[in-house]
């Protein structure tokens, strides 16, 4: 049902969306890693399954969305953990780690919700906790052009949608301090953010657009 499920989005998004994906040198080679991405819209949970077909992975679903019966049953197939986003899920927490040391891989959007004003909102340092604790490695991806109105406004036009995304260079979080750990985790946090925040044109920024960290990094070659 996985192997269909997935055919059925690939075929289904190429009649609407035309994707260009780069930087998928940068993913590693060994599963167990994590995909941080900016969230714009109800698309971008499908899109990791048309752009990574071939990868092992999962995606933490809002815990509202398991009160749908289709739902429910799709993000059983589609291998979804549905998360609580306003109380600590130490059971989601669990079966993360369970699964990531089974060499899945992680699909997440720090934000927790799609940006209804089409701008990076502040990240949640949930991701940045775990990828810390367990020494994970990092891919940032943005990704551009799955806005719902822009997707909206093309499908009464019957037209396509471009859309963008790009994958910068893995990297690892410093192991999580026994001091300074509040102060730690919003780095670590903010670290995530402005690394893809930096693949992104000004206008999506939002949050990050003058942060510092932002700043150092876009004077790096990308």
């Amino acid at each position: 049902m996985k192997k269909f499920l997935r055919w059925l989005i690939h075929a289904v998004l190429k009649l609407f969306v035309k994707v260009e994906a780069i930087g998928y040198e940068n993913l590693p080679e060994k599963g167990g890693f994590v995909i941080a991405v900016n969230h714009l819209g109800f698309l971008d949970a499908p899109m990791a399954f048309y752009a990574l077909n071939d990868l092992n992975i999962f995606i933490p679903v809002a815990e509202k969305w398991e009160e749908n019966p289709i739902l429910k049953w799709l993000g059983k197939h589609l291998n979804a953990i549905f998360v609580d986003r306003f109380n600590p899920d130490l059971k989601a927490m669990r079966e993360m780690i369970k699964r990531m040391e089974d060499g899945q891989n992680l699909i997440i959007a720090p934000e927790g919700t799609r940006a209804r004003d089409e701008k990076m909102a502040q990240g949640k340092p949930g991701v940045a906790y775990l990828a810390s604790k367990m020494q994970w490695p990092i891919v940032p991806v943005a990704i551009v052009g799955t806005e719902d109105r822009l997707v909206k406004g093309n499908l009464k036009k019957f037209k396509r949608t471009p859309v963008r995304l790009m994958a910068g260079k893995a990297f690892t979080l410093p192991p999580f301090p026994k001091q300074n750990r509040d102060e730690k985790l919003q780095e670590y946090t903010d670290e995530i953010m402005c690394r893809i925040a930096v693949m992104l044109p000004e206008k999506y920024r939002g949050f990050y657009a003058e942060h510092p960290r932002l700043i150092e990094l876009s004077k790096e070659p990308q």
